[in-house]
């Protein structure tokens, strides 16, 4: 009975010290967590939780735990990268619409010379207005653009006439042509080509696609309107000197231009504006880059 005693003493002394230890590596563990955490806390490191020894379920914490880090780490470096983009952003357009403005302010200050004709007055004067149609027309599409990103745009859908439109839009720029001492090669179907969407939205796609290839392209100007496999087709080609193979896939970027001394008047909106309306029509926008012809294509689909 006495061997039983002791036996059982025995047993309870090595349960009590298997708890003992395991209840100092729980401690020992958290306090290695919380160690790290703190460190985590105060420098900014790619270090990850580790376990100062394996015990119960904190592996499994520590494994969702440094799951965790890894997604708010990857979320402070896309944070990071946006406000740098942000910044870069605000810097050119400021530059964008300061350019126009000083100019303006120039021609004025000329303007008031004593000895300035009335003939060289007029001159300076439309010079003057195109300024600052140039900076209503940046103002437009960040306003534009901003209510599209908060979803305030009026939405309305109705059955539009694409080839109407697009022929309708095209042809407000033929002065714009003309200047440049050139003629687009002009290709519409005749297939009916009924889309649904919004007629503010669809104009301005063919706007921003047409004062794109004017402000950056170098002749060879094409726009055609297409039916292809139960979509409507928008193209607009051009030359360029100004656009590399690997800028294509940022063109639909807000704020992007491959401008990089940003004279020519643009924000880098009118494109990100184009596949925005093209996606709200379930459509698509698409860019692409053969020798000097850069061509712009945007698929609505028809009703």
């Amino acid at each position: 009975m006495q061997t039983i005693l002791i036996g059982i003493v025995l047993l309870l002394l090595a349960m009590v010290g298997i708890l003992l230890f395991r209840l100092w590596c729980y401690r020992a563990q958290i306090k290695h967590i919380t160690e790290e955490l703190s460190m985590l806390e105060e420098e900014d490191t790619n270090y990850r939780l580790s376990s100062y020894c394996a015990v119960g379920k904190t592996e499994e914490l520590i494994k969702k735990a440094n799951d965790i880090i890894e997604k708010y780490r990857e979320t402070g470096i896309k944070l990071k990268k946006e406000n740098v983009a942000y910044r870069e952003s605000i810097t050119s357009i400021s530059h964008d619409i300061r350019t126009p403005l000083t100019s303006a302010k120039g021609y004025i200050q000329m303007m008031q010379g004593e000895k300035v004709s009335q003939e060289k007055r007029a001159e300076y004067a439309e010079v003057v207005e195109r300024r600052l149609d140039d900076v209503m027309d940046m103002l437009n599409q960040l306003f534009e653009y901003a209510r599209i990103e908060a979803g305030e745009m009026a939405w309305e859908s109705e059955v539009l006439n694409a080839g109407n439109l697009f022929a309708e839009t095209l042809s407000m720029f033929y002065d714009d042509f003309t200047k440049r001492g050139c003629e687009p090669e002009v290709e519409i179907t005749q297939m009916p080509c009924r889309i649904l969407g919004d007629r503010h939205a669809f104009v301005r796609i063919v706007e921003n696609l047409i004062k794109n290839a004017l402000v950056h392209g170098k002749g060879g100007y094409r726009m055609a309107l297409q039916f292809e496999e139960g979509y409507v087709v928008l193209q607009v080609s051009n030359r360029t000197d100004s656009i590399e193979e690997k800028e294509i896939e940022r063109i639909f970027d807000r704020f992007y231009t491959t401008d990089q001394s940003r004279s020519r008047k643009t924000t880098g909106l009118g494109l990100a504006i184009v596949k925005k309306f093209a996606e709200q029509m379930g459509g698509t926008a698409e860019a692409a880059l053969a020798g000097e012809c850069f061509t712009v294509k945007v698929r609505i689909p028809l009703i």
